[in-house]
């Protein structure tokens, strides 16, 4: 299955602009490197959460916006042998000296998918990160596919979740401490892609009304500290900028 590596920031929403190029730029190097998709998507409906949400994973400020956005890489060995021209590219220290968003904020990490179904290039995303304890991994697994199906049945072009396999600890934030992970929990990075937000909206709708999303026992993860949220994409190096975004 395809490797992860996902990405939250907290980028000033007057900055949008500067963002996305800067991330078109970054587009063509990074695939000249070895990463087969680079996506970018910009916080759009973003609900607030009483213990976690995307705005206080990163702190967001006000006048700032939360970008999800990952690559996608055949393996792992792929990516890292990636990171190692990422480390000896002049570009990217040039490029790391003129980012438009603060960079001491951004939570990064390697995933690997445990499902994966359907086709990218979507026009709206759903993201969500979520706590797993380490002995429900199996149920979440089994959940998880059976509710690709749903989705997929409801409208969705493609389902990924992803667990946890390279996870740095940042000195602000990270991705354990966005979901106030406990001892023996794992994070899942995961998304929904929509063929635009309508589709999105109206399947969300008849999601909440479906006897098959409501669950038969405990929940094989943490839906305190769990967070999701709409996104529109302004950068998807497959189908091309999202200048419409």
């Amino acid at each position: 299955m395809t490797y992860f590596e996902g990405f939250l920031a907290a980028v000033p929403t007057a900055n949008r602009e500067a963002y996305r190029k800067h991330a078109a730029d970054a587009a063509v190097m990074f695939h000249d490197f070895g990463v087969t998709r680079h996506v970018e998507a910009w916080g759009d409906d973003l609900p607030e959460g009483k213990v976690t949400d995307f705005r206080k994973a990163v702190q967001a400020r006000d006048d700032e916006e939360v970008v999800f956005s990952w690559f996608e890489y055949p393996d792992r060995a792929t990516r890292d042998a990636v990171h190692e021209k990422m480390m000896s590219d002049e570009r990217m220290k040039e490029m790391g000296a003129s980012m438009p968003f603060d960079g001491k904020r951004m939570i990064f990490g390697g995933f690997e998918a445990i499902v994966e179904e359907g086709s990218s290039g979507g026009g709206y995303m759903d993201g969500f990160v979520v706590p797993v304890p380490d002995g429900k991994l199996d149920a979440y697994r089994e959940l998880a596919q059976k509710m690709a199906g749903v989705f997929r049945e409801h409208g969705a072009l493609r389902d990924v979740e992803a667990i946890d396999d390279d996870v740095p600890k940042g000195e602000v934030t990270d991705f354990y401490r966005a979901v106030k992970a406990e001892e023996g929990e794992r994070v899942v990075f995961s998304f929904l892609e929509w063929p635009d937000k309508d589709t999105r909206d109206q399947a969300w709708k008849k999601l909440m009304d479906d006897e098959t999303m409501k669950p038969d026992g405990e929940m094989p993860f943490v839906g305190q500290r769990m967070f999701w949220g709409g996104f529109a994409p302004i950068l998807d190096s497959v189908v091309g900028e999202r200048a419409d975004a």
